[in-house]
């Protein structure tokens, strides 16, 4: 497949009517293009019409929009949650009304009602970055006077609010990664998966770096991104999976000094962060490295349904090695499909598969970890029915999980209701990985990709920066095959370093 040379690439998109622009496309409309947003249209009119015009309000910004939905969400997340906050948790009301938090226990284990500063005073059990947030919130909620509300429900309040922050610029990240289809950023803004657990955890101010790091990474500026992907790093250790993806993608299109550049700002940004807590409170920093090499498999994880399964008697797995050797060739295949792939596979498809992967095949796999797949699922195949779906699996296992910590004593359920759960949720991710590598085998099929319904040009990969249709090597086999350096892209060198 041959890509069309420059002179013949799609002219930026400016507001206008729906009418095809110059170079034959439209933009892309959720209620007109995505079947389940027309069908849901109807109840708000229909979609939208044939002389609809796009930019008559100036202040309803798309963008705009998209963050008013996402207000809109975080409001119910706060309601989903209100019934724990006061952290007068009694007769197991953290699972009665599924409203748990680690903020609210954490809160006391870390000892931040005691005006403890994380890893000086007290070793937390997170990434140091993380560690700074629950401190900021701490000392947010010991100065900011919230009406004399308990000091445990003041700062789960200023958790909720940086949180919130954080998951504005996850929806804002995902609308400018997302190109034409922009609008693909609503199934984030508008996401259950949100609605549950964002303020289950510390999640989202990962997400909101690694989604940073990605749009100074669409915008060329490797040295950025690299910077923000050690900072999510030293917040999560997830967004060091990124560079798997990269460097094989970096390869294919002759990019490696843009991987080296994000690269070495990674390990400065994370270096900066780590190396002065790691001198000055050794056993603090090592306590978040100790915990995850000593902890046992993970509830939510296949790794504990499995053992369980089998009749073991331990109710504590030790899976270290096996889920190592796991992880490590799940994300070697990952690896060997970018690669190999007919033609050099989007960013975002490749990101999705690689922590999908980890997830799949790590010994924890935390509830609110799901959070760490939205928005490189909605880029890596934007389809509403698809990521509606699968988000729903995703909400299914809160339930039997709190249940299951009930007890069946106390009209809870046993461990196959939560072990199901967790089967369902696992094959839909198995099922939406499916679909994206479908996608990179059969570039044809990929809804990013493939023409408009008009015949426009197709994008190439949007989110890509550099990558964005740079040359190909092609198929790794073919290329030592002795096929073409440019098999796959033609002859496009704009983007040469």
């Amino acid at each position: 497949m041959t890509l069309p040379p420059p002179e013949a690439r799609p002219a930026p998109l400016v507001r206008g009517p729906l009418d095809p622009a110059a170079d034959g496309r439209r933009p892309f409309l959720p209620s007109r293009d995505d079947p389940v947003v027309r069908v849901a249209s109807g109840a708000i009119g229909g979609p939208w019409g044939r002389h609809g015009a796009l930019g008559l309000r100036r202040f309803w910004t798309p963008l705009r929009v998209l963050l008013a939905l996402t207000l809109v969400t975080l409001a119910f997340a706060w309601l989903q949650k209100s019934p724990c906050q006061d952290g007068a948790w009694t007769e197991g009301k953290q699972y009665t009304h599924f409203c748990y938090s680690d903020v609210i226990p954490l809160y006391f284990t870390e000892n931040l009602d005691k005006g403890a500063v994380p890893y000086v005073d007290h070793p937390v059990e997170y990434p140091v970055l993380t560690g700074a947030f629950m401190g900021v919130a701490a000392l947010l909620a010991d100065t900011v006077p919230l009406g004399g509300v308990p000091a445990v429900q003041a700062y789960f309040t200023m958790t909720a609010l940086l949180l919130s922050v954080c998951m504005l610029v996850v929806t804002w990240s995902t609308f400018r990664l997302a190109g034409r289809r922009r609008w693909d950023a609503a199934i984030v803004a508008l996401s259950p998966l949100v609605i549950v657990h964002a303020f289950t955890n510390w999640d989202l101010f990962a997400v909101a770096l690694a989604g940073a790091a990605l749009v100074a990474w669409q915008g060329r500026r490797a040295g950025l991104a690299g910077v923000l992907l050690g900072l999510g790093t030293a917040a999560k250790l997830y967004p060091a999976l990124f560079f798997v993806p990269l460097l094989a993608l970096c390869w294919r299109s002759r990019q490696l000094p843009a991987f080296g550049r994000a690269a070495l700002g990674a390990v400065v940004a994370w270096s900066v962060v780590n190396l002065p807590v790691a001198a000055l409170w050794p056993d603090s920093w090592l306590r978040f490295l100790k915990l995850n090499r000593e902890r046992p498999a993970d509830f939510d994880s296949l790794w504990y349904g499995v053992v369980q399964s089998i009749g073991s008697g331990n109710p504590a797995p030790q899976v270290n090695t096996v889920a190592a050797v796991a992880v490590l060739l799940a994300l070697a295949a990952v690896a060997a499909l970018a690669l190999m792939a007919p033609r050099r596979p989007r960013l975002p498809q490749l990101l999705f598969l690689v922590v999908a992967a980890f997830l799949l095949t790590n010994k924890v796999w935390s509830p609110q970890y799901s959070l760490w797949l939205l928005p490189l699922a909605v880029l890596a195949r934007p389809s509403w029915r698809v990521l509606l779906a699968w988000q729903v699996t995703e909400c299914l296992v809160w339930i039997p999980r709190l249940l299951w910590f009930l007890g069946t004593g106390s009209k809870g359920v046993d461990y196959s209701w939560f072990f199901g759960a967790v089967l369902l949720r696992d094959a839909a991710v198995l099922a939406l990985a499916a679909l994206v590598v479908r996608d990179i085998l059969r570039p044809a099929e990929d809804i990013v990709r493939a023409p408009d319904r008009l015949g426009g040009a197709a994008d190439d990969d949007p989110a890509g920066g550099v990558l964005d249709w740079a040359p190909d090597r092609g198929p790794l086999v073919l290329a030592r095959a002795g096929a073409g350096p440019d098999l796959i892209d033609g002859d496009d060198t704009r983007n040469a370093t």
